[in-house]
């Protein structure tokens, strides 16, 4: 393919090789009749050395400027060229490396996340796109949202000028022809392109069922996700669970069936859904119905400090008989300072707890098999409640330490900037595990109850095992992998 290809040049070559050999040599006539003429008039020439050494003169300026344009430009090729690539041995052409981009450039410039709604005609795009190039602002993604009734929603990634203010670039785009815009500052997570951030999403709800609300929330920005179980603690029929399978679209609030029952309330104030998005959302949702309910089958086995061995692992509604035995044990005190109402009721918040969809349960157990302690990281629409419950004998023991140092580490995984508990005052062990966490707290006490906020931006860089199991804290620890059949 290589011959064919280069075949037709080098017959065109060998083509035209005598012509060029003709110009040259009338050129070489014409370069002899010029110095033939020049060297009469300077040797029978009145002026003949004043026009030599003026000729010599000019020669030494020439090429001294050629000299000083030469040094100017050789390290900046011409502004839309490109440097030619070399050629290894196989023919292959070899890329040079990409140049490094200034770095005082890149930390002069700002990303934003604007959102614009303009017209659906030829042209209205490229009238943007040049407000924007107007005030130095590179476009580095473009999504496009068709409306139903008429225009497209155009979501950008944009990077700025720092000194430039969110307000001119409004102002920008409203001259554009734009409407109804919205601006925020972003960060470099986002210039991951929209494919490959919903193949990750889809990954993740693939593996995880309780990943299904935090995939629509990192999908849809910041919204708040509600789960609404099917029925009420009471048995009734909670309003709002029956939603239409195809579910509905009302500017900022989105209802999706939830494949365990019920339904799954999106919204977002601030800015309005858009059918595409719409689309998504029901397309993660779908492929959650389809796999059905799945949990993580990873687990830890810990040595407590007195020589016990506990195993951590993932819980879910299949646990549901060994917790209420679970609450069998417990004394009424326990029970209280956990669910902070009738003790009657404890075991009707269970079904509720164990759900995967409304949050992440960790169980421990013991040796043979007893469940003696439950964790629960709960999504609270946009906010996030951490909850312990350990048995009495096995209180004291560093099980609720434990438990609450990887119930962080899956909020840190989980994008969560703060976790809250609900507790009493004299429930000095949960204070103290908190505070054992190392990170800020905030305090709330009214009427008795106290909530502890831990903040987790400052939340120490830890690793975290296969499956969002987080790894072992200061105990020795031996990991175990389970069977997807156990």
């Amino acid at each position: 393919m290589t011959e064919r290809t280069h075949a037709p040049a080098h017959r065109s070559h060998r083509h035209h090789h005598w012509r060029r050999d003709v110009v040259e040599l009338a050129a070489l006539f014409c370069a002899v009749a010029v110095a033939d003429g020049i060297a009469n008039l300077v040797v029978h020439g009145p002026r003949g050395p004043v026009l030599l050494v003026a000729s010599a003169v000019a020669l030494l300026v020439t090429a001294a400027f050629h000299t000083w344009w030469a040094r100017r430009h050789s390290h900046a090729p011409p502004p839309g060229s490109t440097a030619p690539s070399d050629t290894g041995a196989a023919g292959q052409a070899v890329t040079p490396a990409a140049s490094t981009p200034d770095d005082s450039a890149t930390a002069a410039a700002s990303l934003w996340r604007m959102r614009t709604t303009v017209r659906d005609e030829p042209g209205s795009l490229a009238a943007l796109c040049t407000a924007l190039a107007a005030h130095e602002v590179d476009i580095l993604t473009l999504q496009t949202h068709p409306l139903p009734e008429g225009g497209t929603v155009d979501e950008f990634l944009l990077r700025a000028p720092r000194q430039l203010p969110s307000k001119t670039l409004a102002h920008a785009v409203a001259g554009a022809g734009g409407r109804d815009t919205w601006i925020e500052r972003a960060d470099a997570h986002e210039l991951v392109d929209p494919p490959t951030r919903l193949l990750g999403l889809a990954t993740r709800t693939a593996l995880d069922t309780a990943e299904l609300p935090l995939a629509l929330r990192q999908l849809l920005g910041r919204c708040t996700i509600h789960s609404i179980p099917a029925t009420s603690l009471s048995g009734r029929p909670n309003i709002g669970a029956d939603t239409p399978v195809e579910g509905v679209l009302e500017a900022t609030v989105m209802r999706l069936r939830d494949p365990s029952g019920g339904a799954l309330t999106v919204e977002r104030p601030h800015l309005p859904f858009t059918p595409t998005e719409f689309a998504r959302a029901r397309a993660l949702v779908e492929l959650d119905a389809r796999l059905g309910p799945r949990v993580p089958r990873s687990q830890d086995v810990l040595t407590l400090p007195e020589g016990n061995d506990i195993t951590v692992r993932r819980a879910d509604q299949t646990d549901l008989p060994a917790a209420r035995a679970m609450h069998d044990r417990c004394s009424e005190r326990t029970l209280g300072l956990r669910y902070h109402g009738p003790v009657a009721d404890a075991d009707r918040y269970l079904d509720h707890l164990l759900s995967p969809r409304f949050g992440r349960t960790l169980a421990a157990t013991t040796a043979s098999g007893k469940l003696v302690a439950l964790g629960h990281l709960l999504w609270d629409g946009d906010e996030t409640e951490i909850a312990l419950l350990i048995e009495d004998d096995w209180q004291r023991r560093g099980v609720g330490s434990e438990l609450l140092r990887r119930l962080i580490a899956m909020a840190v995984e989980a994008g969560c900037a703060s976790v809250y508990a609900v507790t009493q005052a004299s429930n000095t062990g949960m204070v103290a595990a908190m505070r054992g966490l190392g990170l800020p707290l905030d305090y709330l006490v009214e009427e008795g109850t106290l909530v502890i906020t831990a903040r987790l931006d400052k939340a120490p860089a830890g690793g975290l095992l296969p499956h969002g199991l987080p790894g072992a804290g200061r105990q020795p620890a031996r990991r175990q992998q389970a069977d997807s059949e156990r």
